[in-house]
C-alpha cells in the first residue's frame, strides 16, 4: 500500500531543511517485530534546530507520529498516514556532567547505562534492562528492576508540534506508572539523568546480573516488542496471562512466548494484524478468567491494511 506523495510539496515549502525526508518508506525494518506498512513520509532530522524548522513549517492538518528504536511498537500493516519522525545520529550524543549523564533521545538505554558505569555513576544501571532508546524511556516512564525513569530524570528537552523548544523539569512531566503527562505531540530530544558516585566494577557487576536475568527469563533473541501489557496494580500481567491458559498461544506466526508470557513474538511470518489480534485475544481471555482488563504497554501505530 502506498500513500499520496507528500514529499515534493513539503520540500518546496522548507528550502532550508537539512534532514532526510522520504516518501512511502517501509517501517517494518525499523521495528523489533519486523512488521508493518510504510510511513506516508519519514523525516529524519539532522538536529533539534532542523526538527523545529520542520515542525514549524509543517501544515497543521498533517499528522505527526514518532518512532524510536522500535522496541515497544507495532506498526499496523496499512502503514502510517502523515509524517513519521525518527531521530538518528544528531540525537545520539552522551556527555558526562559530574554525577549526571546527558543523553540524546536516540541513545539506546543500554548505552546510557554503560556510559554511567564507565564514569563511576551509580543509580542508572536499570536502563540496562529497558529495551529501547532514551526518548522512549522518557515518553513512557520506562523502568526495570525496581527503578523507573522518573527516579533518575532531572530534566528533558522537547520540541512541540509548532516547532517550539521546551526544557521540562521532572515535576513538569506528570509521571506515573508507564505514563507521562506531557502532551502527546511533544517530541523529546534529550534528557539529563542524575546518579551518585559509585565503583565502576560494582556497577558493572550489577549490570551483568541484569543481563543474565533478562537472558534467562525473556525471549530477547526473538522478534518481540518487550513487555506487552502493563502490570495491573498489585498484580503481574504475566501471571494473569499464564493463569488464563495463554502461555504459548499462537495465531499464525504470532505467539505468546513460552519463556515469558507477557511477551509476544513473531516466529517469522506474522503480520502486524496477527500480533495485535493475538494480544487482544490474550486480553479477552484474561478478562474472562480473572476479571482484570489488561492495558497495552506496547504502542500501536497506523491503520489496518
Amino acid at each position: 500500500m502506498n500513500f499520496p506523495d507528500l514529499v515534493p510539496a513539503l520540500k518546496k515549502s522548507m528550502s532550508d531543511l537539512r534532514g532526510r525526508l522520504v516518501a512511502n518508506q517501509s517501517l517494518a525494518e525499523l521495528t523489533w517485530f519486523r512488521v508493518g506498512g510504510p510511513a506516508q513520509a519519514l523525516f529524519m532530522p539532522q538536529d533539534e534546530a532542523d526538527l523545529s524548522h520542520f515542525l514549524e513549517n509543517l501544515p497543521a492538518e498533517i499528522a505527526v507520529a514518532v518512532v524510536g528504536l522500535g522496541s515497544n511498537l507495532i506498526v499496523r500493516d496499512g502503514g502510517v498516514p502523515g509524517v513519521v519522525v525518527r531521530l538518528g545520529r544528531g540525537f545520539g550524543e552522551i556527555t558526562i556532567e559530574g554525577r549526571s549523564v546527558r543523553a540524546g533521545a536516540a541513545v539506546p538505554d543500554v548505552k546510557a547505562a554503560r556510559a554511567a558505569q564507565q564514569a563511576g555513576i551509580a543509580g542508572l544501571s536499570f536502563f540496562r534492562g529497558i529495551p529501547g532508546g532514551i526518548g522512549g524511556a522518557v515518553r513512557m516512564n520506562g523502568g526495570a528492576y525496581g527503578r523507573e525513569t522518573k527516579d533518575a530524570l532531572v530534566e528533558a528537552r522537547a520540541v512541540d508540534r509548532h516547532g517550539r523548544a521546551h526544557v521540562l523539569r521532572n515535576a513538569d512531566l506528570g509521571y506515573s506508572y508507564r505514563h507521562c503527562g506531557v502532551p502527546a505531540d511533544f517530541i523529546f530530544t534529550q534528557a539529563l539523568f542524575a546518579g551518585e558516585r559509585g565503583d565502576p566494577a560494582i556497577i558493572a557487576a550489577e549490570m551483568d546480573k541484569i543481563t543474565e536475568s533478562r537472558e534467562a527469563t525473556q525471549p530477547i533473541k526473538s522478534r518481540t516488542g518487550g513487555s506487552t501489557f502493563k502490570n495491573p496494580p498489585g498484580q503481574k500481567a504475566w501471571q494473569l496471562i499464564d493463569a488464563a491458559g495463554c502461555r504459548g498461544l499462537r495465531l499464525g506466526d504470532a505467539q505468546v512466548s513460552d519463556m515469558h508470557c507477557n511477551f509476544l513474538i513473531n516466529l517469522g511470518g506474522a503480520t502486524a494484524a496477527d500480533i495485535e489480534t493475538l494480544g487482544e485475544t490474550v486480553r479477552r481471555r484474561v478478562k474472562e478468567h480473572s476479571g482484570v482488563a489488561l492495558e497495552w504497554e506496547i504502542e500501536r501505530l497506523g491503520v489496518a491494511k
